[in-house]
């Protein structure tokens, strides 16, 4: 069950939320007094509750959507909610569609965009990715951020080839270093009110770090906004390319250790 505190939050929250007669969010139009009623009382394995996907969107009235996901199983737990606001985002999800299962597919039919160079100045494929057995950011405590930076970084700094690289912490990150982030515009920043409101920015820069490769054509986020956030770049049109790198990070990330096995991706 929630705490008496919880409760009291949620329904301030709720209120808050239905007196706002400019609020044009998803969350407002979906968060019926019944549905509410339902859905308050429960909590997720990992101890997210209501209050933990709605805090965002009670706060920033502006807000498109308004929910954030605390973690895997909040989808189901709070369904209620979810399935409808999934549905109307995306143009159409219903409770019996299914995600396909991961197929990078064919990559030998992509090509080159721009094989003589004229028009495509960059390249760039990226996909975000969730560890199992930790909730997203806006549950993370600072030992999850730590313990995860800690598994991430090792896997990260023995990738081989193409892939080798190294990692930088945002923690104790020295100005000459963060200026060559900034300089190859791979540095990332806190997030923005909506986010911080769902409380994804807690402990910055705990737990927080970037991977390069040395030909700075592959890059990793830690702890950004997706736990991970895989990139591969390059210049000019080479898809084939840069999507056959992405493809290799991700299933070699994958096999390193268990906890990367059958990532997955969340939204908000």
């Amino acid at each position: 069950m929630v705490d008496q505190a919880t409760l009291d939050k949620l329904e301030a929250g709720f209120q808050k939320l239905q007196a706002a007669t400019d609020c044009k969010s998803l969350l407002k139009k979906h968060l019926t007094k019944e549905i509410f009623d339902a859905i308050k009382n429960r909590k997720t394995s990992l101890g997210a509750t209501l209050l933990d996907v709605i805090q965002s969107g009670v706060e920033n009235l502006d807000s498109g959507v308004g929910i954030y996901a605390p973690d895997a199983e909040s989808y189901t737990v709070f369904a209620e909610l979810f399935n409808p606001i999934i549905d109307e985002y995306h143009g159409g999800f219903k409770v019996t569609d299914k995600h396909p299962a991961t197929d990078f597919g064919d990559i030998n039919t992509l090509v080159d965009l721009d094989p003589s160079g004229q028009f495509v100045v960059s390249t760039r494929v990226r996909c975000g990715r969730s560890l199992k057995g930790y909730s997203f950011n806006p549950c993370l405590t600072e030992a999850n951020y730590k313990e995860m930076e800690d598994k991430v970084s090792s896997t990260l700094s023995s990738m081989e080839g193409e892939l080798k690289g190294t990692y930088y912490p945002l923690t104790g990150m020295d100005k000459a270093t963060q200026q060559k982030l900034i300089d190859d515009h791979f540095l990332f920043k806190e997030g923005d009110r909506f986010l911080q409101a769902a409380n994804a920015c807690r402990y910055w820069p705990t737990g927080r770090g970037i991977f390069h490769n040395d030909a700075k054509t592959f890059l990793v986020w830690v702890n950004e906004e997706d736990h991970l956030r895989i990139i591969s770049m390059q210049k000019g049109g080479d898809l084939k390319a840069v999507f056959q790198r992405l493809v290799n990070a991700v299933n070699t990330i994958e096999n390193k250790n268990t906890i990367f096995k059958g990532m997955t991706a969340w939204a908000s």
